[in-house]
């Protein structure tokens, strides 16, 4: 259980899909990176946002990623999250690193607009990919073929030490 003094939240939408990673032990580490946008505008009226990478870890004893497998690009959640100091050596020089681990998420958007929005990038890649297979046809053009004497009449494999 993670300490309520220590956790964070954030609501953004997913720069992609979650990325599965198995571990050594069985269990599954989950990387998602979230845009969230800041909360002030720029000189021009922009307000920018920054993507944030996060991570999850799921037990080896499940046999899926949990709610993570109904996050996809674009999708707008909020995420409570741990922050992390991970300390390794790296070329013999110690490395501080900062992880933010995921401990709960929430889905923001009714299951029907998450369902549209996968179903039109499932389309819209494959009008691409069909848009790229017409364009690569008259490309592909077959090659005359080309007639080989051959002076081997009994060919073996492997060749054990015989004259072609």
């Amino acid at each position: 259980m993670p300490n309520p003094s220590s956790t964070a939240s954030l609501i953004g939408r997913a720069a992609h899909d979650p990325k599965v990673f198995p571990n050594k032990d069985g269990s599954k580490k989950v990387m998602l990176t979230v845009f969230v946008e800041r909360g002030y505008t720029d000189a021009q009226g922009n307000r920018n946002s920054d993507a944030l990478p996060l991570e999850a870890f799921v037990r080896a004893q499940t046999t899926d990623i949990g709610p993570f497998r109904h996050v996809h690009k674009g999708d707008l959640v909020a995420l409570s999250y741990e922050p992390r100091m991970n300390e390794y050596l790296k070329n013999g020089k110690k490395v501080f690193e900062l992880k933010l681990e995921i401990q709960n998420i929430s889905f923001l958007e009714s299951r029907a607009t998450t369902q549209a929005r996968l179903t039109k990038r499932v389309t819209e890649a494959e009008v691409r990919n069909q848009n790229l297979q017409a364009r690569s046809m008259p490309v592909a053009a077959a090659a005359p073929a080309v007639a080989y004497a051959s002076a081997v009449q009994d060919e073996q494999f492997p060749f054990q030490g015989q004259a072609a």
